[in-house]
């Protein structure tokens, strides 16, 4: 729901450092690569119960996660490109999950349990949105130029990375989160199964 408005935000900035890094030789893979050994940091701190320490990890991820674009389009953008990111990000959105669960498995097991799932049906309407999308020559720009068919909803990356950073500052709530935006993340899949719907119903 929140990433057309932080797209507009930090678009702009992220595609000027984008390009320098590019003129530097650095390559899309290369920052997806640093923002993947940033974002199994963060889990491994919180899964060791150091979840404060984390913060920093997680934003390191996240800011990585949106330059490797921006040096993709400064380069060229590869199919290999869009297809590791994706991988590295679904990762990161159940590993983090999976170390709060490692930490406190008492407290946070089962709430961890269906945020993953959540994550998983969430993921699939996605992915599966986006295949059929290809299939039919779609094409949007409302999450920025992107390797995959970007459809909205209340649960997007913006929303996911709050919530992370909220649980990481504040571990005690991770349940309540975790429920929570589970929920949502359920709502996010059955409204693009609507869309999909919609969308797909007509050959």
């Amino acid at each position: 729901m929140l990433d057309g408005i932080a797209r507009r935000l930090i678009d702009g900035r992220l595609d000027r450092i984008g390009r320098d890094l590019a003129r530097r030789g650095v390559t899309a893979d290369q920052v997806t690569a640093a923002g993947f050994i940033a974002s199994l940091i963060a889990i491994g701190l919180v899964a060791i119960g150091s979840p404060a320490a984390a913060v920093a990890f997680v934003l390191a991820g996240r800011i990585a996660d949106g330059l490797d674009g921006a040096v993709a389009r400064a380069t060229a953008k590869t199919d290999l490109g869009g297809f590791l990111d994706i991988v590295c990000d679904f990762v990161f959105y159940g590993g983090l999950p999976l170390a709060f669960a490692i930490a406190d498995p008492a407290a946070n097991a089962l709430p961890a349990a269906f945020l993953i799932a959540t994550f998983y049906v969430n993921g699939a309407s996605f992915l599966g949105f986006a295949i059929l999308a290809a299939r039919r020559g779609l094409e949007t720009a409302q999450r920025g130029s992107k390797s995959l068919y970007f459809t909205t909803g209340l649960a997007e990356g913006t929303e996911t990375i709050a919530v992370f950073l909220a649980a990481c500052l504040w571990p005690a709530a991770f349940p309540a989160l975790a429920w929570g935006f589970g929920i949502l993340c359920l709502v996010t899949a059955a409204a693009r199964v609507r869309l999909a719907i919609a969308t797909f119903r007509n050959p």
